[in-house]
């Protein structure tokens, strides 16, 4: 049975299953990075998941559509190998946040875009996926056995056509495992405060690690989830507004303790593929991360089992490596995306998003 109701005139809010299954494609890639990310760092996971809570159901209530909320993949990668802390990770949010608000407002997003080229962007998914695979490899040696384990279960429920639901097969797998180490965990209110992980440090590396976002984010969060909004539920969102409401909600996550986040296009598809087609699914999601927050114990996080982590880390660089390609046809273009990623996993994100522009930008004058 399903329920709707009207939130604005050109969109319903409906709660139904569909609206669920949607909602839980969504949240395939972005459960596994938030629970990697506090294994890792200082983040407190109980705040960040109260940070995706809120702004799945605000963003789903304004736009009447299942939108995604994701994290910043580039910065979260990155603080998840280490090169960022999570101090300087909150200062690159805030840094990339106040960049979106900007450029949305004054009409600039499409033309970031063509400046820096798709290969580019493509080249610093690739770099950040690397980088993941290598972080990957690191959490598993430890538990060889539990990692091979947790990969014969991915590659098992893919082979039988549950490749994407596998990977919250195995969250919760590695959740029970948990459990059963650090005891049922007693439900607690996360504290609000400011910073409740630390002040943000506003650096080099978190400059740098902005630039390599905010090309990710223009092509893939603003202007490519745009052209999906048209092409999946024939609704009209521009690309300048998505870049505002995602420097919003860095901008207003990060003091209370939360992570960049943007909208996404593989979010969005992966929901509409699950049967979402209202902001209901948000608003399901939504709810869901908040009670996840209640129960979201440091025990229960250091209980966790690394390799089951390296497991997802795993899956989700293998996803992101691959969309890296998919737009790419041209020889030219697929050098430069591995040029790209080689270079980030080599030296840094950051520089390898610079010399990517340049080589891009003279490739384009002599054509």
């Amino acid at each position: 049975m399903a329920y709707s109701f009207r939130s604005r005139p050109d969109a319903a809010l409906e709660f139904s299953a569909s609206e669920l299954t949607g909602a839980l494609g969504d949240s395939v890639t972005v459960l596994p990075l938030l629970v990697a990310l506090a294994a890792t760092t200082t983040v407190s996971l109980p705040h960040v998941l109260v940070g995706f809570g809120v702004f799945q159901i605000v963003w789903g209530l304004y736009y009447g559509l299942p939108l995604s909320v994701e994290p910043m993949k580039a910065l979260i990668g990155l603080a998840i190998v280490g090169t960022l802390s999570y101090a300087e990770l909150a200062a690159a949010g805030l840094l990339a946040g106040g960049a979106l608000l900007v450029v949305g407002h004054v009409g600039l997003v499409g033309r970031l875009q063509q400046v820096v080229g798709e290969p580019v962007v493509r080249g610093v998914q690739l770099a950040v996926a690397l980088l993941l695979l290598e972080a990957a490899v690191g959490l598993s040696v430890g538990n060889p056995p539990v990692a091979a384990a947790g990969l014969a279960v991915v590659g098992l429920l893919a082979a039988v056509g549950y490749r994407q639901g596998s990977v919250l097969v195995v969250l919760g797998l590695g959740g029970v495992a948990a459990v059963a180490t650090a005891g049922v965990p007693t439900p607690a209110i996360p504290e609000p405060t400011l910073f409740p992980a630390g002040s943000p440090a506003f650096s080099a590396a978190a400059l740098e690690g902005v630039v390599a976002q905010l090309g990710m984010t223009v092509g893939n969060a603003a202007i490519a989830t745009a052209l999906l909004c048209g092409d999946l539920y024939d609704r009209e969102v521009s690309a300048d507004t998505l870049s505002q409401s995602m420097g919003v909600t860095c901008l207003a996550a990060i003091p209370i303790g939360g992570v960049p986040m943007c909208h996404g296009s593989g979010g969005l598809a992966g929901k509409y593929a699950f049967g979402a087609r209202t902001g209901g699914a948000n608003v399901l999601l939504g709810l869901g991360y908040l009670a996840l927050a209640f129960v979201a114990t440091g025990a229960l996080l250091a209980a966790f089992p690394t390799a089951v982590l390296g497991v997802l880390l795993v899956v989700v660089a293998l996803a992101l490596a691959t969309a890296a390609f998919e737009p790419v046809s041209d020889a030219r273009s697929v050098a430069l995306v591995v040029a790209v990623g080689i270079v980030g996993l080599a030296v840094n994100v950051g520089v390898a998003f610079v010399l990517g522009a340049g080589a891009s930008w003279l490739a384009s004058r002599r054509i």
